[in-house]
């Protein structure tokens, strides 16, 4: 497990985006597995400007998103479909056919979980995959208790995951009860994992996930078994570590 420390923020979202730069550079077709929330707005904004000065091409490029919310259709200004194109995927030159996430409206969400799974498997498997950490160790939207076991699967959402979530919606009522998400062995399947952390509140976690023990209590912790992680934090974040 490779730990770069990053002054600031912005400074973290550069070094993850050179991270991807060089992937995308190396291998054009290249296979990205992508994140949502705040912490990954700052990549996007980096990769969106390499693009444009450095005219770094993802025409090649296939991506598949860690999860999706239930019951939210594409339109929907909460929905991670919209911001994926409205934070990066309008901004870019790729390809929107080579652009998956699941479909959190589909009549048959379990047969959307196969669907997605199979999909990853025939591109081969991602490449590089994005990750944020929450407060309770979740990646994607693998809460405690989830068995390293499980493939792309629906989701209950953890009520501090809603809490964490309901800045993003009018009240925590419209936050929605469940996801679909990649699962802890999809997500360890991938080559390469970079795991991008920022901020005072994600200290402990970040902390817990280093130096805990692997525990299904803790999802993030099994990221302690895989042959390549990368983990990009700021001083922030790191703040539990260092002392």
């Amino acid at each position: 497990m490779n730990i770069i420390q990053a002054k600031d923020y912005k400074e973290m979202g550069q070094i993850a985006a050179k991270k991807i730069m060089e992937q995308v550079n190396a291998k054009p077709e290249s296979v990205l597995g992508l994140a949502t929330g705040s912490t990954p707005e700052g990549l996007y904004e980096e990769i969106i400007q390499a693009h444009k000065d450095d005219n770094v091409s993802f025409k090649d490029v296939t991506t598949f998103n860690l999860d999706e919310y239930v019951g939210l259709d594409k339109d929907n200004h909460q929905s991670y479909y919209y911001y994926m194109h409205h934070l990066l995927f309008n901004h870019i030159d790729i390809n929107g056919g080579q652009v998956n996430l699941p479909n959190g409206d589909a009549l048959d969400l379990q047969e959307e979980c196969n669907r997605y799974e199979k999909a990853i498997k025939q591109a081969d498997g991602i490449d590089i995959q994005i990750l944020g950490i929450g407060l309770n160790g979740h990646i994607g939207f693998n809460e405690p208790g989830t068995p390293f076991s499980m493939q792309t699967h629906i989701v209950d959402l953890d009520e501090s995951t809603r809490q964490a979530n309901a800045r993003f919606f009018d009240s925590i009522d419209d936050v929605p009860l469940q996801a679909i998400t990649m699962g802890i062995d999809t997500i360890m399947q991938s080559k390469q994992i970079i795991l991008i952390v920022s901020g005072l509140q994600k200290a402990e976690a970040l902390k817990q996930l280093v130096n805990g023990p692997v525990t299904e209590d803790f999802p993030a912790s099994i990221l302690q078994k895989h042959a390549n992680v990368t983990i990009i934090a700021d001083q922030d974040a790191l703040s539990k570590l260092s002392q």
